[in-house]
């Protein structure tokens, strides 16, 4: 992959009930390192976040990690990173994760990383960034806020003109691809139809 050379994960500080995750997020970083990426992450060693970076140092990769001074021990910071930056709060942390990643892919995880995926969509819907933001939706884990997108849409609060961009994959192997098409230009499927071609936003 040579469009784009950094990708932020946001997922959990847990694991979650589903082993599945847990193999997601393991498969997410063994992706993103194998593909020559860096990946940009929450700093921590704790629950998907951890897994998601050990497994892209495992295969190799170089992996950024941005804490915030507060959570340096209750999400046990990992410190075997070739760069770890910790930040004075979190809106400095979500600001240098937005400027070190060129895609965010999201995860299963909690309201903190609900809340970074729907800032990353907020942002491009209003013409902040053209960066790709995909929901790996594994086993339906998105679905719930997926079928909130549709009915925002059927009430009118999300209108044709003001569509929120976002990509949905089934897979953490779908999640790649489906970036490097998007910057690449090429027209792709993505379900539900919350996705906007990039040249569009």
């Amino acid at each position: 992959m040579t469009i784009f050379s950094s990708v932020c994960v946001y997922c959990g500080s847990s694991f979650g009930t589903d082993p599945v995750y847990e193999a997601a997020a393991t498969r997410t970083g063994q992706l993103i390192a194998e593909n020559g990426l860096r990946l940009v992450y929450g700093g921590g060693s704790v629950g998907l976040m951890g897994t998601t970076a050990k497994a892209a140092l495992d295969a190799g990769g170089l992996v950024t990690g941005i804490i915030p001074h507060f959570l340096e021990k209750r999400e046990a910071m990992l410190t075997s990173l070739d760069e770890l930056i910790v930040t004075k709060d979190m809106h400095e942390r979500k600001q240098l994760m937005f400027q070190k990643s060129d895609a965010f892919i999201a995860l299963p995880g909690g309201i903190g990383t609900l809340e970074e995926a729907v800032e990353m969509m907020t942002w491009a819907q209003l013409g902040q960034h053209r960066k790709p933001v995909v929901l790996v939706d594994i086993n339906g884990f998105w679905s719930p806020l997926l079928k909130l997108l549709d009915h925002m849409r059927h009430q009118g609060f999300i209108r044709p003109d003001t569509e929120v961009p976002y990509l949905v994959a089934r897979s953490a192997d779908d999640a790649l691809p489906m970036i490097q098409d998007v910057l690449s230009g090429k027209d792709i499927e993505s379900e539900p139809s919350g996705y906007a071609p990039i040249e569009n936003l």
